[in-house]
């Protein structure tokens, strides 16, 4: 009787806080959030109204945006403030810079997985590490070995396509693709072949998961009311969070250390060439700053920024080449054109001639790279954080403490920005004369703008061209199941939800040794 007594009292208490929790929560969300002045952006509801829509969330956000380019969700603790609009775009990355950061509310959710990474900080900090990426991507020796890499792992892609095309059988182009960059994104940052295309790399692959899961459980905190209390009691989505971290912090923690050893034993005023290697030069003139913790986190934003950008635009790229084959064509005829392409050559032979010279005269292959991302960006949201009250150049006012959120993904479907078109896959909409003429970096945000832009958007381009002239020279792709209904995983990159099946046709008889 007093085990039952006990039980029931247990369970009332729980029920009490969790009530109680409740209640504080939802008028934390109403109280002093200005609902009615209609000086604000209109409320749609709030953030964990996303929770309802998440598999869905960016189409849901492109239905509002629609009829309301800028318009709020409640927070707690603020509001937060989505638009589409240009002007608000360039006023947050650009004019007034300094008083939107990221904040500490975003620093909050994504730390334990990014620490104090470029994509997470603001400040000196931000300004140092920017400064030292700046430096070493610009280097000449860095985009020669780039180069070297991308199209070493394009002839191993076409290598491995050409065996499912010989037997005729399909095969999943996400996942290739994602080894094919996983295996360039190791070696150019980190020196070390992973060689996840050739054969199974199970410590290469098992790290591949995690980071993928634990970005996935880390941007649905961003619409989780309970992920403190679930990371405090180590259960569920945090405590599977927590696995994969200790996952990936044990890699890199183990890749930095082995890296440390090679370099002691190397000969001093050897070019280094991978990422990292240059990193733990520059270390050695600032250790205490520039310690393990530092470089791993450098590393695993530097992962998020190689990986997965390029890997989900290549595969939305085949996606919507198989349904526009007109378009394909026009790529293919594009890179026999340029490259003057031997249908015998061996496939070796033919990605060295993929020369810097070739590459800035791929004008369509460009288009159609810049089109894929215009409506499917590598990253859909980003935002930040107002630390002071402000007025957007639409007229609305904002809090300070609120987040400003620009989306990509839905700014692609608007007519108002792209024309009655803007919802169609069109190439020519980049080119005027046959050459490519970009956009306002504040209307086309698929690298972001203003100080913050991309550092890796050259370095991106290059990989994604060497790798779809390589595949697009050999092959005609099709999808295994034209009815097939390929949507995307909410997460902080625009990753494919399933499997991209495919079929590899040859466009002629193949010398591949």
């Amino acid at each position: 009787m007093v085990i039952l007594y006990f039980i029931f009292a247990f369970t009332c208490l729980l029920l009490f806080l969790f009530i109680t929790f409740l209640s504080s929560l939802i008028l934390r969300i109403f109280t002093g959030k200005s609902i009615r002045d209609s000086s604000y952006p209109p409320v749609k509801g709030t953030v964990f109204h996303q929770l309802l829509y998440f598999t869905k969330l960016y189409d849901h956000q492109t239905q509002i945006a629609r009829e309301t380019p800028t318009y709020r969700l409640l927070s707690p603790n603020h509001s937060s403030v989505y638009t589409c609009d240009v002007r608000n775009i360039e006023h947050v990355l650009k004019t007034k810079f300094s008083t939107y950061t990221k904040g500490a509310y975003n620093e909050l959710i994504m730390g334990d997985t990014f620490g104090h990474g470029i994509f997470v900080v603001d400040g000196e900090k931000w300004r140092q590490q920017r400064k030292l990426a700046s430096m070493e991507f610009s280097t000449r020796i860095l985009r020669d070995f780039s180069c070297s890499v991308f199209r070493r792992n394009a002839a191993k892609l076409v290598k491995v396509v050409h065996e499912f095309s010989d037997s005729n059988c399909s095969f999943d182009m996400q996942d290739l693709l994602m080894r094919c960059t996983l295996d360039s994104i190791f070696k150019v940052g980190f020196g070390i072949e992973l060689n996840c295309l050739e054969e199974s790399s199970k410590s290469g692959l098992g790290f591949m998961k995690a980071f993928d899961e634990s970005t996935a459980l880390t941007y649905r905190r961003y619409v989780d009311p309970f992920w403190k209390v679930k990371k405090f009691l180590n259960v569920g989505s945090e405590a599977s969070l927590r696995k994969y971290v200790k996952v990936i912090n044990d890699f890199v923690d183990h890749l930095i250390r082995s890296k440390r050893k090679l370099l002691a034993g190397e000969k001093a005023g050897n070019d280094k060439e991978d990422i990292l290697s240059r990193f733990l030069v520059e270390s050695e003139k600032d250790p205490e700053q520039m310690n393990d913790k530092y470089l791993s986190d450098i590393i695993l934003n530097f992962m998020i920024a190689g990986k997965d950008t390029s890997a989900n635009t290549l595969s939305w790229f085949f996606y919507m080449l198989s349904k526009n084959p007109l378009i394909q064509e026009k790529v293919a005829q594009e890179v026999m054109d340029v490259v003057g392409l031997n249908h015998e050559a061996n496939i070796d032979e033919f990605v060295a001639d993929i020369t810097d010279a070739a590459l800035e005269q791929m004008h369509y292959l460009h288009a159609t790279l810049t089109e894929t991302l215009r409506l499917y960006p590598a990253v859909p949201l980003d935002g930040r954080s107002a630390e002071v009250d402000d007025i957007l150049p639409d007229g609305f006012r904002v809090k300070k403490g609120d987040r400003i959120t620009y989306m990509a993904y839905a700014m692609g479907r608007m007519p108002y920005i792209w024309g009655n078109d803007a919802e169609d896959f069109r190439p020519e909409r980049w080119l005027e004369n046959g050459i490519f003429k970009p956009e306002s970096p504040f209307k086309f945000v698929a690298f972001h703008a203003g100080p913050r832009i991309c550092l890796g958007k050259d370095f991106a381009y290059r990989q994604m061209k060497i790798v779809a002239m390589a595949l697009l020279c050999f092959f005609r792709f099709e999808l295994a199941d034209e009815t097939q209904n390929v949507t995307y995983r909410t997460m902080f990159t625009l990753h494919m939800d399933c499997s991209l099946t495919m079929l590899a046709v040859p466009r002629k008889s193949l010398n591949i040794s």
